[in-house]
């Protein structure tokens, strides 16, 4: 029946969304561990320098140690970024299920009410 192939369409192409938001999902954890690393990394070295007295300090070290809080920040941000983006991201993921969700119950009642029409008897 057209109504049966027109649902499984539906449930095709549900199944397709959901593949991509993992996609999605598991690319923003990579995202969000590569810049952790990142901001690991700088932190380390920006504590090897913070640990050096402030006499003792090459004008090369403390510019070095200027870079560092400079960039730190600007991953910071970067990653505040992603984080809000994906959250926008999972709002507009929600609601279209509840659409979805709609759609595949106004597709599902039609068929629901055929394939539960009852049968008369042959007498």
């Amino acid at each position: 029946m057209p109504e049966e192939i027109e649902l499984e369409m539906a449930k095709i192409q549900r199944l397709r969304e959901v593949l991509v938001r993992r996609e999605s999902e598991l690319r923003f954890m990579m995202d969000d561990i590569q810049l952790c690393k990142d901001i690991m990394n700088l932190k380390k070295e920006l504590q090897s320098l913070v640990a050096i007295p402030e006499k003792e300090k090459t004008k090369m070290e403390k510019q070095r140690e200027d870079e560092l809080i400079q960039k730190i920040h600007r991953l910071v941000q970067k990653r505040d970024f992603l984080v809000d983006d994906a959250e926008v991201e999972r709002l507009r993921e929600k609601e279209e299920d509840k659409e979805m969700a709609e759609f595949l119950r106004t597709k599902l009642k039609p068929l629901d009410k055929a394939t539960q029409s009852p049968t008369k008897p042959v007498i």
